[in-house]
């Protein structure tokens, strides 16, 4: 066994977060979506704040690239950003291509706090900044790959193409190398700033159940004039 010295910060950092992960798992949204019985209004309710968080969560990504020292960590990142920006906007135009106004859409609450907490690490040390973004790939690809497991019908979940997004190759190699990235840089941090990042990490963790939680109580939004 590894002695907490010799540990990856990653590894710390999940250990921390398990139980919230553990509540996403069996929060119901997640639950109704793994067995295709999820209602569309609250699927497509969080996909339009998920759009509206991917705005957001892509310039964040953007800007730490621009932080950091290491070319190919810089590079990793804003391939990342281009990707958010890609892959789900192409899930999003698949479902959300017949809706109505949905370019005027406004934050929820729960969407408003996550993405404002994102963006508030830009005045914290890059470390902590990318350890921020890290629960969004993280969780997802866990998330996704556990739906994928337990998943008894994949081909006439009319949710399959999110299944497959999160549960595939390619975000898992990108969340590897976002993951390596941090360890990374916890590894070369204080150790006052590897417990910032991991308290980051565990606080956007939280922030990732609230968001689903949010969407399955049909949050409105803030200011929805």
């Amino acid at each position: 066994m590894k002695s907490e010295h010799n540990r990856l910060w990653s590894e710390i950092a999940w250990k921390e977060s398990e139980k919230i992960y553990e509540e996403i798992i069996n929060h119901p949204f997640i639950k109704e979506l793994a067995d295709g019985t999820l209602s569309l209004d609250k699927y497509l309710g969080y996909l339009r704040q998920d759009r509206l968080y991917l705005r957001e969560y892509s310039r964040v990504l953007a800007n730490i690239a621009s932080r950091l020292d290491n070319k190919d960590h810089s590079e990793s990142f804003l391939r990342f950003s281009l990707e958010s920006i890609h892959v789900e906007a192409q899930m999003h135009s698949f479902f959300l291509g017949k809706e109505q106004n949905f370019e005027n859409d406004k934050m929820t609450a729960a969407c408003a706090l996550y993405t404002s907490t994102l963006k508030s690490q830009s005045y914290a040390p890059v470390e902590v900044e990318a350890a921020a973004i890290l629960p969004c790939f993280v969780v997802y690809l866990r998330v996704g790959k556990h739906i994928l497991s337990i998943v008894k019908d994949l081909e006439n979940n009319p949710y399959k193409e999110w299944i497959k997004t999160y549960a595939d190759t390619t975000f898992e190699e990108s969340t590897r190398r976002a993951t390596e990235i941090c360890d990374y840089l916890a590894e070369r941090s204080s150790e006052s700033v590897r417990e910032k990042m991991t308290k980051i990490f565990k606080e956007c963790a939280r922030l990732e159940w609230l968001f689903w939680d949010s969407a399955w109580r049909l949050e409105k939004p803030l200011f929805n004039d």
